[in-house]
This record gives structure tokens, sequence and C-alpha cells, in this order.
């Protein structure tokens, strides 16, 4: 924790010495992407993707979930992919798995999470259909992550926000996959009748 605190203090300090950056920021935001990923702390989306502050919104999850979007029961998530869409009016969204995520993984694994029980619930309601038992999952679970990010992009489209924007064409959606062993990034591309996770 010391070293988290030294840290900022040292960036007030910096930020104070270079505060025109910084001025524009309480004026408001205007990101251009959302950045949906895992709350894993190997997943740093500014790092990833080089922005500023201003530059990103970002929502994390347990296994980079987006949940059903239902106005009967409002989550956090849901609200905050809304602002995003309606209020902040980004033009793309990104969602990210990754490489090792421990959420796909123990869905794959079909491991025993009965003393996470918040966890189970959060992974049943929200995880992609067919990720239980994958028997030919790599370590790095990276073809059931892909599988699962995809998933989670089609349940934005679900979204009345969403499906509106995209009906205007005024916003793009697009599935990452990020290896955290390596710091590569692919992206979901159809081209001709294929599609596949590919190299930016």
């Amino acid at each position: 924790m010391q070293s988290l605190i030294d840290h900022a203090r040292a960036f007030s300090t910096r930020a104070q010495q270079s505060t025109a950056e910084l001025r524009g920021l309480e004026l408001g935001q205007s990101p251009e992407a959302m950045f949906i990923t895992c709350s894993d702390s190997r997943v740093v989306p500014t790092l990833i993707t080089g922005t500023r502050p201003g530059d990103l919104f970002e929502l994390r999850t347990a296994g980079n979930i987006v949940p059903e979007y239902t106005t009967d029961h409002p989550a956090g998530e849901m609200a905050t992919i809304e602002y995003a869409v309606r209020v902040l009016g980004v033009r793309d969204i990104i969602v990210c798995g990754h490489s090792h995520c421990g959420a796909v993984g123990a869905l794959v694994r079909e491991e025993d999470l009965t003393a996470l029980p918040a966890v189970r619930g959060w992974l049943e309601r929200g995880a992609s259909p067919g990720l239980k038992g994958d028997d030919g999952a790599s370590p790095d679970v990276a073809a059931p992550v892909q599988r699962h990010a995809l998933a989670q992009l089609e349940r934005l489209r679900g979204y009345p926000c969403v499906a509106e924007r995209l009906t205007e064409g005024a916003l793009g959606l697009h599935a990452w996959y990020y290896e955290v062993h390596t710091g590569t990034v692919l992206a979901h591309r159809t081209t001709g009748d294929e599609a596949a996770f590919l190299p930016l």
C-alpha cells in the first residue's frame, strides 16, 4: 500500500507542475471509446491503448461480463454502458477478453465455487453458453475467452441505446483478445466467409 501512496503523492506534485492538460478535464469528458474488460490486475486498458485521461471510458467486471439489459433490476454495469452511449456519445465499444482469465477458466474447468457464492452467481448469469467443461481448452483458455468476448458483444446489441446507435451507423462494436504474457492484442475480424481473431 505504501508504494501506491508514494506514487499518488508524486503524481499530485507532477500534475501541479503541468496543469494545462489536466485543467481541461474539469470542463467534462468526451471519451472516444468505451473499453469493457476484466477486473484482472494484469489487464491495464490505458497501457494497452496508449490513452490519456479523458480518452477512454472503462468498465471492468469479473470475466468482462456484460449483464443482460433489464429495467426490472438495473445494475451498475448497465448504467455505465447506457451513460457512455447516450450521454457521452462514445463512437466505439471494445469488449476485451484476456489470456489466463480466472473467470472463464473456472467455468471451463467447472471449478467448485461454493465458497464464492457472489462470483458463482455472477458467472452463471453472465457467462456465454458452452464454456462449461470445454476439455479442449489450452492453459491460457484462449479459444473459450475469445468465444466469451464475442458473446458479450452480442449481449451488448440487446441494449436499446446500443441498438439505436448501431442502426444509425454511429457506433462500432469490437471484440479484442489480450495475451497477458506477450502483450499481443488480437481483434475479431471477418474476411470473406471467415471470421477469426487476428493481430491488430
